[in-house]
């Protein structure tokens, strides 16, 4: 019987968890005006004037204001002398003012006139008549299209130069606030497999997941959460009917919280019960490939190598070096952030360079069709000495918690 998987139950399991969230500390107004200073450089480097900010992700970055992307536009102008322009509907004037970290002007636009007209005045104030506008790469089409429309005296090009290079390096705080989210998700995921028993349903286990993260001070719950059980386990973002466990079933866990804003996401890969010597011997190379990509995280080797490693030791073992099953069918890794999918990303071909700072995921699945999947995710970070992990990867087949 695999140690650490099964022999308690969900009560028994929530009451042992407390809330770890307590001494966290939050990003603060220095650390979101020295990330303007770095864009504004940025935009100079690239001879952009002017950088727009849609709500969402990057707006968070940048500003502190927490709001989401919807039909209306609502973002932020960040021109190359570091000013900044709110540009938000008037009837959310009042709310926006209560998100808002970095203070400065809100510019308003009623439900009848165009923002991307009021976009171009704002430009215009600055006597910005022409010249280069980078737009958020999360943009979408509609507003992006009409901004264009709107100001076709301007070039406009997409903003991921600038924003990926300043989200891509993580400060400390919000590398210890990543790690905080990592070890309450590692909690969960130690609880989770015990409390599971044949029967037990994919509903069951993450309606637990989510209750645990909330019982360990997350409020939210859980960002994510996937369980797939058996043969399930072979496709790697879950299947349409998911099946209940049965004795000696794959398991796969792949699950995370958002914790000030910022993301956790763990996946751990174990039987219910006792392992076959098919199991035992991909359990292994997936151990092996993993550990080969983090020796290969070098600070300055491109993520790209990182990706060959992976791909080098399953072509060793007899499997594809490619995307082809059985084998790893999608890249190595991502970044992780504020986005669950963030620059820059483990994949073959990338010449971006690993520099102190950066924080992504190591999760080479191993895929064998028709009968199941493995996956290894933890994250590691890059320091001045090269990889940190956040999590210690899984130990052995039987043990795989390290108890």
């Amino acid at each position: 019987m695999t140690i650490g998987a099964g022999g308690s139950n969900a009560a028994a399991e929530l009451e042992k968890i407390e809330n770890r969230t307590y001494d966290v500390q939050p990003i603060l107004l220095e650390e979101y005006l020295g990330r303007i200073k770095k864009a504004v450089q940025l935009m100079k480097d690239h001879s952009v004037k002017v950088l727009y900010l849609n709500a969402g992700t990057n707006l968070y970055y940048f500003t502190g204001t927490l709001w989401s992307a919807s039909e209306r536009m609502v973002g932020a102008l960040l021109f190359d002398d570091g000013s900044l322009e709110y540009i938000v509907p008037k009837f959310e004037e009042g709310t926006f003012k209560k998100y808002k970290k970095v203070n400065s002007s809100i510019n308003c636009w009623e439900e009848h006139e165009s923002p991307y007209v009021l976009f171009g005045n704002l430009l215009n104030t600055k006597n910005i008549l022409t010249g280069l506008i980078a737009i958020d790469e999360s943009a979408p089409y509609f507003l992006v299209d009409g901004v264009s429309k709107a100001n076709s005296s301007y070039d406009f090009i997409t903003a991921q130069n600038i924003t990926s290079a300043c989200r891509m390096q993580k400060s400390k705080n919000e590398i210890a606030i990543i790690q905080k989210a990592k070890d309450i998700t590692m909690e969960v995921q130690r609880a989770a497999a015990r409390i599971l028993r044949p029967g037990i349903t994919v509903g069951e286990v993450t309606d637990f997941i989510n209750k645990a993260h909330i019982k360990a001070g997350i409020s939210s719950g859980s960002y994510f959460c996937i369980v797939l059980f058996g043969d399930d386990t072979q496709y790697p973002h879950g299947v349409s009917v998911p099946q209940p466990l049965k004795e000696n079933e794959a398991v796969i866990v792949d699950t995370g919280c958002r914790l000030e804003g910022y993301l956790s996401d763990i996946t751990r890969s174990y039987v219910y019960g006792e392992a076959s010597d098919e199991y035992r011997t991909i359990w292994n190379l997936e151990k092996k490939t993993q550990l080969a990509a983090f020796e290969a995280a070098k600070i300055g080797a491109s993520c790209g190598s990182v990706d060959d490693a992976a791909r080098k030791t399953l072509a060793e073992a007899g499997l594809s070096p490619d995307y082809n099953l059985p084998g790893l069918p999608h890249r190595v890794g991502h970044g992780t952030g504020l986005d669950i999918h963030e620059y820059p990303y483990l994949v073959r071909g990338s010449e971006i360079k690993l520099l102190e700072g950066m924080v992504v995921s190591n999760e080479p699945m191993i895929c064998i069709p028709g009968k199941f999947g493995i996956r290894h995710e933890d994250h590691f970070y890059m320091t001045e000495n090269g990889a940190k992990w956040f999590t210690e990867p899984m130990f052995i087949v039987d043990n795989p918690f390290g108890y």
